[in-house]
């Protein structure tokens, strides 16, 4: 059973195993513990184990942003990536849910547009020979209080 639940400073260490698991580059440290201490991390644990997380937060134009999901390789086609982009949404406190991809990340694309994310733009130059692609899904609008 897949649970999806916010991430707490103990889950810190098994993040970034994750992380540093599946992105071989640069630790990416800082930004999963600057994230966990504003509250802006979910993971899906399975048999309570962290199979993935995703980050959001407003650093995009200050929208709502998806910055990083990952999914342990071995529950990839799971249902993990979409309950955890749908954990987004729910926390998502505008209109607007943005995310972005590389062009060359075909499976990331896929799961944006089955999700309703349409694309909004493309940045060049910040991989080489390998644009970003920006997605926006439109949500519900926010009742006026």
């Amino acid at each position: 059973m897949t649970i999806i639940e916010r991430a707490s400073s103990g889950d810190f260490e098994h993040i970034c195993a994750l992380d540093e698991t599946v992105h071989a580059g640069a630790p990416r440290r800082r930004l999963i513990g600057d994230a966990l201490a504003q509250g802006r991390v979910a993971v899906a644990r399975v048999d309570e184990m962290i199979r993935g997380f995703v980050i959001f937060d407003e650093s995009f134009f200050d929208q709502f942003f998806v910055r990083l999901l990952v999914v342990h390789p071995d529950f990839r086609r799971s249902g993990i990536a979409t309950a955890l982009m749908r954990a987004a949404e729910i926390d998502c406190q505008s209109g607007k849910l943005f995310t972005s991809t590389n062009q060359s990340n075909i499976p990331m694309q896929q799961l944006c547009e089955r999700l309703g994310f349409v694309k909004s733009g493309y940045v060049e130059n910040l991989d080489e020979e390998d644009p970003e692609i920006i997605y926006v899904k439109m949500l519900a609008p926010l009742p006026r209080t």
